[in-house]
């Protein structure tokens, strides 16, 4: 598996999570680059292995598209 740095939050509020992933940002310059994911009703029957896989196959075509000036 890639070195992919991943982080899953789980029963955060939508609010709440995008205030942890700032913060998180703010904290660790590590953490820039890092892929972003919360749990729903259908990654939460996942291995770990396989929400890993796909959040950054995601993580990667997201920031492969052409960004908007």
């Amino acid at each position: 598996m890639e070195d992919q740095k991943i982080v899953i939050l789980h029963g955060f509020r939508p609010e709440e999570a995008l205030a942890a992933m700032r913060a998180l940002k703010a904290a660790l310059p590590a953490a820039g680059e890092a892929a972003f994911a919360t749990t729903t009703e259908t990654n939460l029957g996942w291995k770990v292995g396989d929400l890993v896989a796909h959040v950054s196959e995601e993580h990667r075509l997201y920031k492969s598209l052409p960004r908007k000036v």
